[in-house]
């Protein structure tokens, strides 16, 4: 299996939609975020041409986000609270593991959680080392069961990279 996992694109600031009475998981993608990501889709439909699953977080940002990758692949998204900030990495591995007929997942989450995902599912590691800027993504592949420590880095590139590919 390979596990593509895709940060959120460019959201609204949490201090000013706080300020303005808005619940952080109604956080929505800015306008950018929102162009910027679809740029980024077609950078990431280059280095990975199709998408068996689609997962993400509950929160508004991350499933908008999710939304404009299944644009970009076809296909549905599939809500998974264990994706939702705060959970432990080992929270998603019962997910991940019975969706191990498919040949490539895709993940959209938040940050730590996401680079903390990758660092335990790369290395065993409870501790991050390797985050993912908003808008970037890595793909990691596993020969057989997904498990921690596991994992074999294919790539990680930010936003930047994944827009330039894009265009």
């Amino acid at each position: 299996m390979d596990l593509l996992l895709v940060r959120h694109g460019k959201a609204e600031e949490r201090a000013a939609f706080a300020h303005a009475g808005g619940d952080d998981g109604l956080r929505p993608l800015t306008a950018q975020g929102v162009k910027q990501m679809r740029t980024a889709v077609r950078g990431l439909r280059s280095l990975v041409p199709h998408l068996d699953l689609l997962a993400a977080s509950p929160l508004l940002r991350a499933a908008q986000t999710a939304q404009i990758l299944a644009q970009g692949y076809g296909g549905d998204v599939i809500s998974v609270a264990e994706l939702a900030p705060g959970h432990p990495p080992s929270a998603l591995l019962p997910w991940l593991r019975g969706s191990a007929g498919h040949r490539v997942a895709a993940l959209v989450g938040h940050e730590p959680d996401l680079g903390l995902l990758a660092s335990w599912l790369l290395a065993g590691s409870q501790r991050s080392f390797m985050p993912l800027k908003k808008g970037g993504a890595c793909l990691i592949h596993f020969d057989g069961a997904v498990k921690e420590g596991r994992g074999v880095l294919g790539w990680a590139l930010g936003p930047t990279q994944l827009r330039a590919l894009g265009r």
